[in-house]
């Protein structure tokens, strides 16, 4: 039996007997989104791309959903940080934005504190999200099944799926989001990874860039006065903070105007 979160007081509607064929077609849905999953990092994609990709994958693993969102935390800002970057309706969007920025309460953010996978058959009724949950139906979704990405002890996002009709995510749909969710939480952290990793390497190029730079206009300058590599950057200093200018783009113009005047100069 799959483990969740069910809307307090409500008795579920029975969920018809699934034939071995749909069963079937289910579980190749599921495994066609894992495969997928796989090979995502694999193939080099960016984050977003990812996560429009995780979300897509998502849907088609999910039975019974109208529209997906992949929701990511900010490491630096926990939970009041929440936003979803990818989405396969733009109404998954609008749902999120009422959860995040407007109200602070619904079921991403439930499933985030719990750990466990949420869900709500009657969005209108659920008593977990009174402010939250009447919105949401009034804008004609009524299903909501929230799963936690977890990675080692840390929940870095959630994958939360939508439906219009009532009771749409039963403990199938909860098992097989379930299987689903595992890898996505490691494909989607491992391209945060890939990303920062990227990020800082960029980073340092720039700053060896500007280094190499800022080097060499301190050359020009000691040629220029004679004096020691200490009072050559102490005169750059001097001139990029008089001419309101950043030390690197200073350096920048110093190695140009240099390399000009001895294009002249061979001309």
């Amino acid at each position: 039996m799959a483990e969740f979160d069910a809307q307090p007081g409500r008795e579920t509607a029975p969920q018809p007997e699934l034939s071995p064929a749909q069963l079937e077609a289910d579980e190749a849905e599921l495994y066609a989104g894992l495969r997928g999953v796989a090979g995502l990092v694999a193939g080099g994609h960016g984050v977003i791309e990812l996560l429009g990709d995780v979300a897509q994958f998502a849907a088609q693993a999910i039975p019974g959903a109208d529209g997906v969102g992949v929701a990511l935390v900010d490491n630096q800002h926990a939970l009041s940080s929440i936003r979803t970057w990818a989405a396969t309706e733009m109404l998954v969007h609008d749902i999120d934005t009422v959860q995040y920025e407007e109200l602070n309460e619904g079921p991403c953010l439930t499933c985030m504190q719990s750990r466990r996978p949420v869900v709500s058959g009657s969005l209108g009724s659920d008593s977990r999200w009174p402010h939250f949950g009447g919105r949401v139906a009034r804008m004609g979704v009524h299903s909501a099944l929230a799963l936690p990405l977890i990675v080692g002890d840390h929940v870095i996002g959630s994958i939360n799926a939508y439906a219009k009709r009532r009771d749409a995510f039963g403990e199938h749909a909860v098992q097989l989001g379930s299987q689903f969710g595992r890898p996505a939480a490691v494909s989607v952290y491992n391209a945060q990874l890939l990303a920062s990793a990227q990020e800082r390497t960029m980073r340092l190029k720039r700053a060896l860039d500007s280094r190499s730079v800022i080097d060499q206009a301190i050359g020009i300058l000691r040629s220029r006065s004679g004096g020691s590599a200490g009072e050559a950057f102490d005169r750059l200093t001097e001139m990029s903070q008089a001419q309101n200018v950043k030390l690197h783009t200073l350096a920048e113009r110093l190695v140009e105007e240099a390399a000009r005047r001895a294009r002249a100069r061979r001309t």
